[in-house]
């Protein structure tokens, strides 16, 4: 058990504020009163861990984060059930895959336990800002950066750990519909020996530029490929990739080191195999995809993430040619709406993936 101290927020915001919010919470853009923190350093390992007043951090200039993105991060979502409870999905996978983006970030690895309660103690200091709309949740960023003042290229001495919280509505806003993928030819998103398995925000700022493109051609999401195997369809700015066929499988890429392997993922598998249906994880060519479309023998295509949880892909834009799907599938939609169930409370957890916050 970590002992955390509290700090309140000097000017919390008001209930009436926080209501305004809640009627349209968006994505990411308004943060709750409060942050847990736990600082690290080589010759006190993690200590002073504490709740306090969100607001602005104070960096040295020449913090190592802000020359070698020495960082990683965490996407949880905490959903109010009718018990009144707040209960978050799997946060113990969430833990054990920031340790394993710690250990190839060279950052001190956090306690799973310890990652645990910072999720409590936030949403015990901040339980007013859970959004209970449909598909609503209040999204959990946790966060792990290089503090330390130096310039020369080793690992940081002093780290700090961070926890921010923001309601979130549907991340692709409204009723459910298949979104428009663009086909990255000019940009790869991790390569062999690379960073693609962990969860560091370099991977994520080597993409905009292809999210730019794919915004440019009215696409939502971009799909990168791995050009060395075939092009292999890897997975989307931050989301995985799914297919389904016709005879009853469930193909995913491999988990081969250039692919972040989400606790969504995992959850879409255990539920597909509930359903009986054979899961594939192996590689799947961008010329697998269109030709199953073609001739029927793939009938539904969709992503997964925390953010947007299951959602289908309708086109597939490869420079002038369009790969288009079915829309919503039958497979799609049973397992977007049983994994919803689950995280909200409606459908039973039968594989114990739930955790009580508060």
């Amino acid at each position: 058990m970590t002992k955390f101290s509290h700090s309140k927020h000097p000017s919390p915001t008001s209930k009436e504020r926080i209501a305004e919010i809640l009627k349209d919470p968006g994505f990411g853009t308004n943060f709750t009163d409060h942050t847990t923190v736990i600082d690290w350093s080589e010759s006190e390992g993690w200590h002073n861990a504490r709740v306090e007043a969100y607001g602005p951090i104070i960096l040295d200039p020449a913090a190592s984060v802000l020359h070698y993105a020495q960082e990683i991060f965490e996407g949880l979502k905490a959903y109010k059930h009718a018990d009144g409870g707040i209960y978050t999905f799997r946060p113990f996978a969430n833990a054990e895959r920031m340790r394993k983006s710690a250990r190839r970030l060279a950052l001190p690895e956090l306690d799973e336990q310890a990652f645990v309660e910072s999720l409590e103690e936030l949403v015990a200091a901040d339980a007013d800002w859970v959004p209970t709309g449909e598909g609503e949740a209040l999204y959990l960023r946790p966060f792990m950066f290089a503090t330390e003042s130096f310039l020369g290229v080793r690992p940081s001495k002093e780290v700090t750990y961070r926890v921010i919280a923001s309601p979130a509505g549907n991340y692709f806003g409204g009723e459910l519909k298949p979104v428009r993928i663009w086909v990255s030819r000019d940009y790869v998103r991790a390569a062999p020996g690379g960073m693609g398995d962990a969860k560091t925000g370099g991977n994520y700022a080597g993409s905009l530029v292809a999210q730019q493109q794919a915004t440019e051609h009215g696409c939502q999401q971009v799909l990168f490929l791995d050009p060395l195997h075939e092009n292999a369809i890897e997975e989307l700015g931050g989301m995985n990739v799914f297919l389904v066929t016709n005879d009853g499988r469930l193909l995913t890429p491999a988990l081969t080191g250039t692919i972040l392997e989400g606790v969504t993922r995992s959850s879409v598998i255990q539920l597909a195999k509930d359903r009986g249906l054979e899961v594939e994880e192996r590689r799947i060519t961008l010329d697998e995809w269109d030709r199953g479309v073609s001739d029927g023998t793939i009938t539904e295509v969709f992503a997964c993430g925390t953010a947007a949880v299951v959602t289908p892909i309708g086109e597939l834009v490869d420079g002038d040619k369009v790969i288009a799907s079915t829309g919503t599938g039958e497979i799609t939609q049973s397992i977007r709406e049983e994994l919803l169930g689950i995280q909200t409370g409606t459908v039973e957890d039968r594989h114990n993936w739930l955790h009580k916050l508060g």
